[in-house]
């Protein structure tokens, strides 16, 4: 038996972190990967223009996110996949700063979550000439043929941890927080913002 959470991973489409376009989430329990989603998002108004380096990177383009859901219905999608689980990514600061970005941008209640990040973890786990996650993934043991598609990278960041908590004996992600000095984050809830008074505002 070793550890269970949810592994997560955003790309965007330009550079505002608010631009999510997919995601990737693998739910992980006692070590084993037990259920894989991805989806493409249209990214919130004002922050859903492609940037042509982006789209080379991921491969998502504005014409694959047409139909595609907007973040309020991804943003609860997503809630409903993580559940209680500590949420794991690499770079983890920057897949949580998606969701904020992107749920302030759609002017919806921001959730609490706790996160962890596997590119500390890596750092602190392996010696490695660069920690990126495609390096750190096959330090672990998983190839990541498919770098920047989301549940590929989901699938690596999740082997990272899977990794190192069997090699240490841990079983639950706070004793892997606590032995590897790699700290489970707290996400702060925030309330949807008050509408009537943006519009207010608006009108000085």
């Amino acid at each position: 038996m070793t550890v269970s959470f949810t592994a997560v991973d955003f790309e965007t489409a330009n550079r505002s972190p608010a631009s999510a376009c997919a995601v990737g989430v693998v739910r992980v329990r006692d070590g084993e990967f037990v259920e894989r989603d991805t989806w493409l998002i249209h990214p919130p108004a004002g922050h859903d223009e492609f940037e042509p380096f982006n789209i080379q990177l991921h491969g998502v383009s504005p014409e694959r996110v047409s139909a595609a859901p907007e973040w309020p219905e991804s943003l609860q999608r997503l809630i409903d996949f993580i559940g209680d689980d500590v949420v794991v990514a690499h770079n983890a600061g920057f897949d949580i700063g998606v969701i904020v970005a992107a749920t302030r941008a759609s002017l919806l209640a921001v959730p609490g979550l706790r996160y962890f990040c596997s590119l500390r973890l890596a750092r602190r786990s392996y010696t490695l000439p660069s920690y990126k996650l495609p390096s750190a993934a096959a330090a672990a043991g998983y190839t990541l043929d498919r770098h920047h598609d989301p549940l590929a990278d989901a699938e690596a960041c999740a082997a990272i941890v899977v990794d190192v908590a069997r090699t240490g004996g841990f079983t639950t992600m706070d004793d892997l927080a606590s032995s590897s000095s790699v700290q489970i984050r707290e996400l702060e809830p925030e309330d949807a913002p008050d509408h009537d008074r943006l519009v207010a505002d608006a009108t000085f």
